[in-house]
């Protein structure tokens, strides 16, 4: 993969971010909120990517300079943010359980997902063989969920805290 079609799947997640945005009908302080959960686990992803290629369990063949690095940390940035507009409206619906069941989802699925993407471009990801891979991919998707939206939190507030929350959740 070149700097080509990182760039344009960055800005397909751009515009997912601005959809989110407005179906979720977030504030200026959850955008604040979610931008910032989403820089967070982007450079936190971007550790997880660097220690698991040190391991052994995977390697992104594409990200061979700090130029692309760079680029596709700015990718998951964008492409996590829109993840806290959903969970936080799932807090605010169904309390801590809305997150959680999202993160439990995420967390099983996430993995199988990017094996199938791997087999299909294997000039964007490898993994290795056994266990070990398939529980770190699953680990960094648990984490995804779960820092991005305590960041969040701590930036936009509760979601129970709303003005628009249900009484009663």
């Amino acid at each position: 993969m070149t700097a080509h079609p990182l760039l344009l799947m960055t800005g397909a997640y751009l515009l997912e971010l601005v959809a989110a945005v407005y179906f979720t009908r977030a504030t200026f302080r959850r955008i604040v909120g979610a931008l910032a959960g989403g820089v967070c686990v982007g450079v936190m992803a971007l550790g997880m990517i660097v220690v698991c290629q040190a391991l052994g369990w995977w390697r992104l063949p594409f990200a061979s300079t700090p130029y692309l690095m760079a680029l596709l940390g700015v990718g998951l940035f964008i492409s996590c943010s829109p993840i806290y507009l959903i969970t936080w409206r799932l807090a605010r619906r169904f309390g801590w359980r809305g997150p959680a069941v999202f993160a439990g989802v995420v967390t099983v699925i996430g993995p199988p997902r990017d094996y199938m993407i791997a087999a299909k471009f294997p000039e964007w990801m490898v993994f290795s063989p056994g266990p070990a891979p398939i529980l770190a991919d699953a680990v960094a998707y648990l984490g995804i969920v779960l820092v991005g939206h305590a960041v969040m939190r701590l930036v936009a507030g509760a979601a129970g805290a709303d003005r628009l929350a249900r009484d009663g959740v």
